[in-house]
């Protein structure tokens, strides 16, 4: 087929114009931020520096997430908050709660506003009854309240689990930890997506609990009721928010179903797709003594 020089001139312009076309840009990376809290308890314990290491290590290279961690507390410089997508919160809570001094529940509840996600882990569950506990409950759901919840070791069996990205993957299994129950949740749970659930026995509800050692009749009344003991949910204008009151022992984080729980979060909060198999990791018998606070050493 002979083109006249018109029709050749329209066809080379347009094999231009195509060839200029802009290449689409890669998806900007979610950023997710691990804040550790400072060293507590005897060894293998509250192992929140070495914790967030872990999660570190197992979540590094995904596509789509740049993750960074703050050992030993809330960041000196805590610009690094202002670009992240996602939050992780793995230290002591109560009066100390990084999270809730000076002006921070003000700066971090601007940042949640505009959609950033926040995972409170373990005793970052816990935080004063008030201001700071009705700020938790619209931020993550629910947190645990002293004297109301309680903290007793125990093993909970998590016979069945729900349908959600956090569960993908993970199946049924039980562990000893202090899980906290009892939780001082939302009215009527609303918005809250229950993740763990499980039934203490009555010895449990007995005591005695980790502290106060109770027991608090509130919670031996309520024998044979079910307790949720991790917990997720959207908030208005977007973020997510995760609690998870398991975490106490180290040794822990080696289970597959246990750790693959707390990564789907992560990924969750972040706004990073949950493969439909969770996140895969694995880790060595060295890599779970890495990072150990040097407790009890001088």
């Amino acid at each position: 087929m002979n083109l006249s020089r018109r029709d050749f001139l329209a066809a080379s312009a347009t094999a231009v114009a195509l060839g200029t076309q802009p290449v689409a840009a890669e998806p900007k990376a979610k950023k997710l931020v691990l804040i550790a809290g400072t060293p507590s308890h005897p060894p293998g314990m509250h192992e929140h520096n070495a914790g967030v290491q872990l999660f570190h290590q197992c979540l590094k290279g995904i596509n789509g997430l740049e993750v960074s961690f703050v050992l030993n507390g809330y960041p000196k410089d805590d610009s690094i908050l202002d670009t992240a997508d996602g939050i992780l919160c793995y230290a002591d809570g109560g009066k100390g709660h990084p999270l809730i001094q000076g002006e921070r529940l003000a700066r971090l509840g601007k940042l949640l506003e505009k959609g950033v996600g926040l995972f409170c882990l373990h005793f970052g569950v816990e935080v004063p009854k008030g201001p700071a506990g009705d700020t938790f409950r619209d931020w993550i759901g629910g947190c645990y309240e002293h004297e109301f919840s309680c903290n007793p070791m125990w093993k909970a069996d998590f016979t069945e689990l729900p349908k959600h990205p956090i569960t993908s993957g993970v199946k049924p299994f039980a562990i000893h930890d202090e899980w906290y129950f009892n939780m001082r949740f939302r009215p009527e749970m609303k918005g809250v997506t229950p993740i763990l659930t499980a039934t203490p026995t009555d010895a449990t509800r007995d005591g005695p609990y980790v502290y106060p050692k109770g027991p608090y009749k509130h919670i031996q009344e309520a024998k044979g009721r079910a307790e949720h003991l991790m917990w997720a949910t959207d908030r208005k204008g977007g973020g997510r928010g995760v609690g998870f009151t398991g975490g106490h022992f180290h040794k822990n984080w080696a289970d597959d179903n246990f750790r693959k729980l707390v990564l789907n979060a992560l990924l969750w909060i972040s706004k990073v797709d949950v493969p439909a198999d969770g996140m895969a990791s694995t880790l060595t018998d060295e890599d779970m003594q890495k990072n150990l606070d040097p407790k009890g050493k001088k």
